[in-house]
């Protein structure tokens, strides 16, 4: 991904590409559909997959830091998005989360390391990482691979003295168990 609709790869023959997209969005969309390529060619999807949307500005987060985050959740079935299970698109408040404290599910905090303020990310996170043979009871059946559109709204690096108390947070998910599932 780069700046002004751009992407670029490289071919298996190592050649590089580079593509102009005529909008964000056609730019963010071929980007997702990279990542589902990329989750569909793998024998077996043993770690989490990023792809970034949009690169967004500064220092890239890393663990400590304070990120407040807007989400879309979605179960990955049958080579694709399925339904979505979660989401605070649209909604008055954002994920509020400090990196490396284990409040969130292990595929969150692998996969939002070095994202920057205003960058977009795509994840496809394997059941090992999200809520594994449990799921949750309701939203995420057993074994699920999970893909989330995440968007880094606002960070407050450790370094500078803000903080982010999980008191202020709205029920965070994508947590670890169900007990921060809202009734909707």
């Amino acid at each position: 991904v780069q700046p002004n609709n751009y992407s670029t790869f490289y071919d298996d023959q190592r050649q590089n590409w580079s593509i102009m997209f005529e909008s964000e969005k056609a730019a963010m969309d071929f980007s997702k559909q990279v990542c589902i390529a990329k989750c569909n060619s793998s024998p077996g999807l043993d770690s989490v997959l990023c792809q970034d949307l949009l690169l967004g500005e500064g220092q890239g987060v890393e663990g400590g830091d304070s990120l407040e985050v807007a989400y879309t959740g979605w179960l990955f079935q049958n080579n694709g998005l399925g339904q979505v299970f979660d989401s605070n698109v649209n909604k008055d408040k954002l994920l509020r989360l400090k990196l490396g404290s284990g409040k969130v599910i292990k595929g969150w905090e692998e996969g939002m390391m070095g994202m920057k303020k205003g960058g977009r990310r795509y994840l496809i996170i394997p059941p090992a990482w999200a809520y594994g043979a449990q799921g949750v009871a309701g939203r995420v059946p057993p074994d699920s691979t999970l893909a989330f559109a995440v968007k880094l709204v606002k960070e407050c690096s450790a370094s500078d003295g803000q903080s982010v108390s999980s008191r202020d947070s709205p029920a965070p998910s994508p947590v670890p168990n169900s007990d921060g599932f809202s009734a909707e």
